[in-house]
C-alpha cells in the first residue's frame, strides 16, 4: 500500500476565552470554528506572566464522561478532588485524567516568577467507559521521555511509540498519540499517524510548512494555530529560517453520538439529565 502523506484539512484561529474563576486562555477546540475532532472534545492554551491571568484558577467543579490532559510548560498547578486525591504538576509534568462515572475537582495555578502556561485537551470516552471508576495518571517531566535526533529535532513522547519508545501514559481508550515536537531551523521532520486516526498539530513556538509531501511544498503556518489534518500514513514539517514547536495528537474516532453540558460528555439527552440530577441531589460523586 502507498504511504499517504496527510494533507491540511482545516487551519484554526485560537480564540480567546475566560474560564474558571477568570482564567485567559486560548481555545481551539470546542468553538464555533471547531466543535469537535472526534474523539477530541476541547484544547485550551494558557500562557502568561500576569498572575491577574491566571491566579484565581479553577475552583471545585465536576466532570463526567471524558478524560482531562494537563501539560504543563512552565509553573505550578495544585489539584485535589473529593476523592481524597492531591497533588501538584509544575513544568514538563503530565496529569491524565479519567473522570469515568464522576468526580469533583480543582485545579488552582500558583503565582511563580515564571508565570503559567501549558495545554488542556478533554478526549472523549466511549459509551462502555463513561461510567468507569475515576484515575489519576501523574507523570513527572523525568519520566517522559525525550528523543533526540541528528537533525537536532526533538520529541517528548507522552502516549504512544515513536522509534521503539513508548511514553509512559498507558490504557487509553482512543489509543492516542501526543507529542511535544521541536524543529529546528531548517530542517525536514517526519511522523507516521495511524490511518483512520483523527489528528492535529498545535504550533505554539515559531512555524513551518505543514502537510507537504515529496511533490508538494504545503503550507507555511505560524504560531499560535491548530492545524487539523486530513486522513493519511503520516505528517511533514519543514522549517526555513526558524524552528517551530508544536503538540502533535491524533487518536481513534469513537463514532458515538455525543450529548454535551459543559464539564459533561455522554450520549444521551437522557444521561446529561440524569447528571445534573445527581448533582443537585448529592449523588454525583461516589466513592
Amino acid at each position: 500500500m502507498t504511504s499517504l502523506p496527510r494533507k491540511i484539512y482545516k487551519i484554526i484561529e485560537p480564540e480567546p476565552v475566560i474560564e474558571g474563576a477568570g482564567v485567559h486562555l486560548k481555545r481551539s477546540i470546542a468553538t464555533r470554528t471547531l466543535d469537535y475532532l472526534d474523539p477530541f472534545l476541547l484544547l485550551d492554551h494558557f500562557a502568561s506572566n500576569d498572575p491577574r491571568d491566571y491566579e484565581a484558577g479553577f475552583p471545585l467543579h465536576p466532570h463526567r464522561g471524558i478524560e482531562t490532559v494537563t501539560y504543563m510548560l512552565r509553573g505550578e498547578v495544585l489539584h485535589k478532588d473529593t476523592l481524597g486525591n492531591s497533588g501538584r504538576i509544575g513544568a514538563g509534568d503530565v496529569q491524565w485524567m479519567t473522570a469515568g462515572r464522576g468526580i469533583m475537582h480543582e485545579e488552582m495555578p500558583q503565582v511563580r516568577p515564571e508565570g503559567n502556561a501549558g495545554f488542556q485537551l478533554w478526549v472523549n470516552l466511549p459509551a462502555k467507559l463513561k461510567m468507569t471508576k475515576p484515575r489519576y495518571q501523574e507523570v513527572r517531566s523525568a519520566e517522559i521521555p525525550e528523543i533526540k535526533k541528528e537533525s537536532g529535532v526533538r520529541i517528548r513522547v507522552i502516549t504512544g511509540t515513536v522509534d521503539g519508545i513508548s511514553g509512559p501514559v498507558s490504557e487509553i481508550a482512543a489509543n492516542p498519540i501526543y507529542l511535544d515536537v521541536f524543529v529546528p531551523a531548517h530542517t525536514a521532520f517526519s511522523q507516521a499517524i495511524e490511518r483512520g486516526h483523527a489528528a492535529f498539530a498545535y504550533l505554539f513556538e515559531g512555524g513551518g510548512t505543514f502537510g507537504g509531501d515529496e511533490k508538494e511544498a504545503g503550507a507555511m503556518i505560524s504560531h499560535p494555530k491548530l492545524v487539523v489534518l486530513g486522513d493519511g500514513d503520516y505528517v511533514k514539517v519543514v522549517t526555513d529560517k526558524t524552528p517551530v514547536r508544536f503538540l502533535l495528537v491524533s487518536g481513534k474516532p469513537l463514532h458515538e453520538p455525543i450529548a454535551r453540558h459543559g464539564p459533561f460528555v455522554m450520549n444521551t439527552r437522557e444521561e446529561i439529565e440524569q447528571t445534573l440530577l445527581e448533582l443537585r441531589d448529592g449523588t454525583f460523586v461516589t466513592t
